[in-house]
């Protein structure tokens, strides 16, 4: 496990450039959660480090390549980077600069008890080395997101078993995950990724998209859904599903603002998305964010 404040990485040596810097959120006796933030870049060299436990981190600022036992995947915002205990692994940034992560880390028997029960086997191990931006998680990585904002154990905890019967449970279902992108396309891919990041209210095209990365459309289309497992349009309506989400739970916006400033043309279209990705729309999910929140300052004092 880590120190607050100190590089992550059993096998981490001291006075390394740009290590990792994991600040401890919450935790118990078999799981921890920490905001993992690098700063690495091009001229940085990847160095080995050690999955400690099983891992799985929400990717939620910037993108890069990492690179394990269960092969190698280009991790961009929203998705879920996959570790299995005792193996070591890289996290490179040959295409951009710095990311910060949610991580979980749970483990061995912890994690075991709940992989049984969601696939049947106590020896289930991730087989891909990341878990896609889908729908399904979104739900999830809202409230991964709003962790690092407010951190209540009991909350934390339950949320921590949830993200493993979630992946454990797609993974299951056999979702695919992306083939590893080749050197060129990680470049491409990444630029298009801080691209949508950075835009991701305005009106995008696939033209505008494939011009960034001077590919044609139908390149570009198929390249990205190679390196991401989806297609732009849906890594762009997760992404400000994600940041909707994290606006109603943060701010008293009204719901009005909040769509039209993520980038939806009309409120009914948002919360009909909304409610179909989440259960409920958009003011009932600020509501039981809302309760919850109350239920822990009440319970603190």
């Amino acid at each position: 496990m880590t120190t607050e404040g100190r590089p992550i990485g059993a096998l981490a040596g001291e006075g390394q450039k740009d290590r990792p810097i994991a600040r401890r959120l919450a935790g118990g006796e078999d799981w921890s959660v920490s905001e993992i933030i690098c700063l690495a870049g091009p001229h940085d060299r990847p160095f080995e480090e050690l999955h400690d436990g099983y891992t799985i981190a929400a990717v939620v600022e910037g993108s890069f390549t990492y690179r394990a036992d269960s092969g190698v995947a280009l991790l961009h915002p929203g998705a879920l980077l996959l570790g299995n205990n005792g193996k070591c692994f890289e996290c490179g940034h040959d295409h951009s600069t710095g990311d910060r992560c949610i991580s979980f880390n749970f483990s061995p028997e912890f994690f075991c008890e709940i992989a049984t029960a969601i696939a049947g086997t106590s020896r289930y191990r991730f087989g891909a080395p990341m878990a896609p931006a889908h729908s399904r998680l979104i739900p999830t990585l809202a409230l991964v997101e709003a962790i690092a904002r407010d951190a209540s154990a009991l909350q934390v905890e339950e949320i921590a078993s949830r993200l493993v019967e979630t992946v454990v449970a797609a993974f299951s279902d056999a979702v695919d995950c992306p083939p590893p992108p080749s050197g060129r396309e990680t470049r491409r891919i990444a630029d298009a990724l801080g691209y949508i990041e950075a835009h991701s209210a305005e009106p995008l095209d696939l033209a505008t998209l494939a011009a960034l990365v001077n590919v044609s459309k139908y390149h570009f289309l198929r390249i990205f859904r190679r390196s991401t497992g989806m297609t732009p349009y849906q890594y762009l309506l997760g992404v400000r599903m994600r940041r909707a989400a994290s606006r109603l739970a943060g701010s008293s916006e009204t719901v009005m603002s909040i769509a039209f400033e993520s980038g939806f043309g009309d409120l009914s279209t948002f919360n009909n998305r909304f409610r179909g990705i989440f259960g409920v729309n958009p003011t009932a999910y600020r509501a039981t964010v809302a309760s919850a929140a109350g239920a822990r300052r009440s319970r603190r004092h």
